[in-house]
């Protein structure tokens, strides 16, 4: 779909309608239907005041006491069935769209390249998600309701109110041109308040994420404190937003409503004086003044619809402007289903946006298949950097990578990624159980029994199997009921099972004790077995038996070798290697 100018209100509207309410339209037409005829019963019932006191109090007609009450009890009958089928199919209707939306935000989520990942604030993400798509419907067919319903009963009350006596109507009229320069002057600071609104949600989000995640270190450094006065400053900016929020739409309320009643008042006024000169009965008068009563709600409720919509819009302008973002770039057709895992990489440079350096400048490599290639070098040398670009993370600004002498460009980023196991010191797990985190994205494809050996190649089964339900045991949210020897095992479990002809370790085994490490070390041998690896460290102990080795300093190669060719050139690795041994 093409992208919409955001502050076009019609377009917005339109683009939520056309997309999301397709094959829908059946139940919308149903709950319009249901809208007017409740609105049908407010001028309908005003209308029946007039025989009930002419004909029924003044002139004592039996059939007109009996059957005028009777009728009200109809239209009240008739009024509670169409807001039951309004409020059930505008329920399910709002519903239906937030469930797509969000299917729709999550699945655009999932394609968006790392940089979105690294560029934006996780918290404004999430609340898109949870918070602006809901603001989106219940605004929409707030207005819908608002606007057929409630339209509707002013214009049936506004008819009856011409029919009774259109001099005194006329008086109603001269209200709207004042109330339309408000509501135009204040949209425009609710439409500003409810994008701020937006910001300070998704900063709230951000700071409840970051605490509960790393509650730990707020624990250990006594952070409660200033996580305490950070959310206080995020809850109280979004407190006074809604006040003035609040002001605003109540600003505009308030003056519409005054100058509706200054009409009602000047209407009763000349009712009153005029009334034997027209010829107004106390039923007339009584219907009309009933008409006026009833006219004020719906009334209160049109001017009050500008802060839902100016909310609705805001929502809108974000969860769009979101789902216009370029997707991670797939333009490869080539589909490979096995590879050997020779890599080659040709006059790589790579920068990051936000850098004012190349990460990587000029990298050339070669790494036959079956090849154990260890990057070392100091922080921020690139090493992660140029591991990250072969499963296509990022693209680099100029260079070439190859994979069984094929550009990476022209693959599929699916059977690229199919080709590529990942551990590293960070293990992500999911709030679910041993198994499917060992057969995570595969679950169908692979058999218990397979399952079930690639935990016994990790070194992982024997602590599986004393869990309180083995494989089925949750292990909670990033397995926060398990160490990091055993988190680090599952991970290398989930690798073997994928069974992928490259593999990359990144520090896979810098944070763990000697015991676990000897157990994950063990299990990384086994995985690295005949296939391609690429593996980053910093204990160069790790990584001394490796096929080749190449030392990484301020984004370019500095050296290439195996670990005693390196010690003997007496250059940086073996600077780096006397800093760590000799210490």
């Amino acid at each position: 779909m093409a992208k919409v100018k955001l502050g076009d209100s019609y377009q917005l509207y339109k683009r939520i309608f056309s997309t999301y309410m397709t094959g829908y339209w059946k139940k919308f037409t149903i709950s319009l239907i249901a809208m007017a005829v409740a609105a049908a019963t407010e001028p309908a019932f005003a209308r029946l005041m007039k025989p009930l006191i002419d004909k029924g109090f003044t002139d004592q007609d039996r059939t007109a006491m009996w059957a005028t009450p009777l009728a009200v009890m109809v239209i009240f009958l008739i009024r509670a069935i169409a807001a039951y089928v309004n409020e059930t199919t505008s329920t399910w209707l709002s519903g239906t769209i937030v469930e797509k939306m969000r299917t729709q935000m999550f699945q655009k989520l999932l394609r968006m390249p790392v940089q979105y990942y690294d560029d934006n604030n996780s918290g404004r993400m999430i609340s898109r998600i949870v918070y602006d798509v809901t603001q989106i419907t219940e605004a929409g067919f707030n207005i819908i309701t608002v606007t057929v319903k409630d339209g509707l009963t002013i214009i049936g009350l506004l008819a009856l109110l011409f029919y009774t006596n259109w001099q005194l109507t006329l008086f109603c009229f001269f209200t709207l041109p004042f109330v339309l320069v408000l509501v135009r002057i204040l949209s425009k600071r609710l439409r500003r308040l409810n994008k701020n609104n937006q910001e300070q949600y998704g900063a709230m989000t951000q700071v409840v994420t970051e605490a509960v995640q790393g509650q730990k270190i707020v624990k250990l450094l006594d952070g409660l404190n200033y996580e305490t006065s950070r959310f206080a400053e995020s809850v109280r900016a979004i407190k006074d937003n809604n006040v003035r929020q609040s002001g605003t739409s109540s600003l505009n309320s308030g003056v519409s409503q005054f100058l509706v009643a200054v009409a009602l008042s000047l209407i009763l006024y000349f009712a009153s004086t005029r009334s034997r000169a027209n010829g107004f009965t106390a039923g007339d008068f009584v219907s009309f003044i009933t008409a006026m009563i009833m006219i004020m709600q719906p009334m209160k409720r049109i001017t009050n619809v500008t802060q839902s919509l100016q909310r609705g819009l805001a929502s809108a302008e974000s969860v769009f402007s979101f789902l216009d973002e370029h997707e991670e770039v797939d333009n490869g057709e080539h589909k490979i289903s096995k590879v050997t895992g020779d890599i080659q990489i040709n006059n790589l440079v790579f920068k990051y946006p936000s850098s004012e350096r190349n990460v990587l400048d000029d990298i050339n490599l070669e790494i036959k298949a079956g090849e154990t290639v260890a990057l070392v070098g100091s922080s921020g040398s690139g090493k992660t950097t140029l591991a990250n670009l072969i499963p296509r993370f990022y693209t680099p600004q100029s260079g070439v990578i190859k994979l069984d002498g094929v550009e990476l460009n022209s693959l599929s980023l699916q059977s690229l990624r199919d080709q590529i196991a990942l551990v590293s010191q960070e293990v992500v797990l999911f709030n679910d159980s041993v198994y499917n985190n060992i057969s995570y994205g595969s679950n169908s494809s692979f058999s218990e029994e397979e399952v079930h050996n690639a935990a016994r190649l990790a070194n992982a089964l024997e602590f599986i199997e004393q869990l309180p339900q083995g494989f089925a045991t949750q292990i909670g949210e990033n397995g926060t009921r398990l160490s990091g020897g055993q988190k680090q095992r599952l991970a290398i479990a989930r690798a073997i099972l994928k069974n992928a002809p490259i593999l990359v370790l990144d520090e896979a085994t810098s944070a763990l004790d000697n015991q676990s490490e000897k157990l994950v070390q063990e299990a990384l041998d086994r995985l690295m077995a005949n296939r391609t690896t690429l593996v980053i460290a910093h204990r160069l102990s790790t990584i001394q038996h490796a096929d080749k080795i190449v030392v990484m300093e301020q984004g370019k190669i500095a050296e290439t070798g195996r670990h005693d060719e390196l010690l003997a050139k007496n250059g940086v690795y073996a600077s780096l290697y006397n800093i760590q041994f000799k210490a």
